[in-house]
């Protein structure tokens, strides 16, 4: 599918979208809208594999007469063969074509063509729960379950009446099936691309609530560039704060393969939608392991290290810093936690513990990081002076994440490192372009940051290659200035032209007092000198 064809679904769907926009806040409408799009995937899903399963017996799977013995035979034969393949299953009348006529079905042929939409929320919510259902007892019953429970059809915003609120979503089911996903072409991720699409259309119009969710896509690539570097395959990725999943599935389009993907996110909707996302990426519900609970305080992947570790952890965030924590292996080793009012070096250390000998790992965070002291000013220098974990320091610019306008940095930490001398500091936060009220990275942005990174290359004003012994010198202070020299000497003042210009004024302001006194004593007033 050319690049036009790519950015007409996307405009498509985000047209759907839009048919609810009215109606409710866009964190809302984006929970309705994503879902149908799921359906609608598992549904066309479900009847590809189920046709090339029925292809030598000549039946399609839509056609089978479910109140037969004989179809009924069938669909039990094929849903034991999707649970192990595809981890659900539908029956033919669950199909997201299926439902999507019922809701629209003509009332009759002598009726003016106005489509007259017929009763499916009952069906509609049965099928949904069904899907979760087809899940219990398999392996795929976690990945699966709840998948739905964001989508209220008995929500009042979507119309006063039930009848109301069916003709809307009857209305959105109709147009989404008139789109053609292409799934049959395997070696295309269309959709999936076209769901990222929307995910970051919605963070647009979320406000702060953008952070909860999505990481935008420029700072995303940083990071999957930055812990792909050297690497065509990946055994594991893992972020603990993993919002949608679009940081994960940024590593993925970086390397050839990627195993195994790990993440953790505290928030119940947003868990939902990565997995969803994971799902319609193709990722096989064997391959993604996503847990909702709170990372720091009830971690669900401590017996695992990962060879590339991302995050982007919500800032500012607090945590309980329970003295508790002083004995547990994440926090033990450095003397002191992370104050509770500030998160940023618990979702660090924590990260570290997680981190294999030969990964590398990137994390997004304030600017504060680099300077605070106290507790963290501890926990950093024990990372660079006992440990020399830290690689990098990536200054990013101000105001590129949806709902905060603060400059924020990137951390790189491997555990071992190539170049254990130095540190590289990299101050990018002036590259970029104004797009309305964001500022967004360009092409040619990144590419220059990632060859700095990467090359370890220093350049005047930008990046800077600082030894172990001038950070210890800076009392292990990582603000960038102290490093990467910015600063622009103000041009020469030429004392004597000044005073030139100072007399040829003067002798302006006489000839002008001279020409007012003559006004004024042909007016016979006094000057007013």
């Amino acid at each position: 599918m050319s690049e036009d064809h790519k950015k007409q679904l996307e405009q498509q769907l985000w047209n759907i979208a839009n048919t609810l926009r009215g109606k409710m806040d866009a964190d809302e409408f984006r929970d309705y809208i994503l879902g149908f799009i799921f359906y609608k995937y598992l549904a066309e899903k479900m009847e590809i594999y189920a046709n090339d399963i029925l292809k030598q017996d000549g039946i399609k799977y839509h056609d089978i007469n479910e109140n037969t013995a004989e179809g009924q035979e069938i669909i039990e034969a094929i849903k034991e063969e999707a649970i192990e393949k595809l981890g659900y299953f539908l029956k033919p009348a669950e199909l997201f074509s299926e439902l999507a006529k019922r809701g629209n079905k003509k009332a009759s042929d002598e009726e003016a063509e106005e489509i007259e939409s017929n009763f499916i929320l009952e069906d509609l919510q049965k099928v949904l729960n069904n899907i979760q259902l087809s899940t219990m007892g398999a392996e795929s019953e976690e990945d699966f379950d709840h998948l739905f429970e964001d989508i209220d059809l008995n929500s009042t915003k979507l119309g006063k009446t039930p009848e109301a609120r069916n003709q809307v979503i009857a209305k959105v089911l109709a147009h989404l099936d008139k789109i053609d996903f292409k799934l049959e072409q395997t070696e295309l991720d269309v959709l999936g691309d076209a769901y990222e699409y929307l995910i970051a259309q919605f963070a647009s119009g979320a406000g702060k609530k953008a952070g909860e969710f999505y990481t935008p896509q420029e700072v995303s690539k940083i990071l999957a560039k930055i812990v792909t570097t050297g690497k065509s395959k990946l055994k594991s990725v893992y972020d603990p704060t993993c919002g949608s999943g679009s940081l994960l599935l940024r590593v993925a389009k970086e390397v050839q393969e990627v195993s195994n993907f790990y993440g953790q996110e505290q928030n119940r909707t947003t868990y939902n939608l990565a997995r969803m996302n994971m799902i319609l990426h193709n990722v096989h519900y064997r391959r993604f392991n996503i847990k909702q609970e709170d990372t720091l305080e009830h971690p669900q992947h401590l017996d695992k290290q990962f060879e590339a570790i991302v995050a982007n952890p919500p800032f500012p965030a607090q945590w309980s810093a329970n003295p508790l924590f002083t004995s547990d292996d994440r926090f033990s080793q450095y003397g002191k936690l992370a104050p509770s009012s500030k998160a940023d070096f618990a979702f660090v250390q924590h990260m570290i513990y997680h981190l294999a000998d030969n990964g590398t790992m990137a994390v997004v965070l304030p600017h504060g990081v680099l300077f605070r002291g106290g507790a963290e000013q501890h926990i950093s220098r024990y990372l660079i002076e006992d440990r020399n974990y830290l690689d990098a320091v990536i200054g990013l610019p101000a105001n590129i994440f949806y709902g905060t306008s603060i400059p924020t940095s990137v951390l790189v930490f491997k555990k071992c490192r190539e170049n254990p001398e130095d540190i590289l500091f990299i101050d990018a936060s002036q590259h970029y372009e104004k797009v309305k009220n964001q500022n967004v990275l360009r092409p040619a942005d990144i590419i220059k940051l990632i060859d700095a990174y990467r090359n370890r290359t220093e350049e005047p004003k930008y990046s800077k290659k600082a030894l172990l012994t001038d950070i210890a010198e800076n009392d292990y202070n990582l603000n960038i200035p102290r490093y990467v020299d910015t600063f622009e000497a103000a041009d020469s003042i030429d004392l004597n032209a000044i005073a030139d210009e100072l007399k040829v004024l003067d002798m302006q302001i006489v000839k002008t007092d001279k020409l007012i006194t003559g006004f004024c004593r042909e007016l016979n007033i006094s000057t007013p000198f």
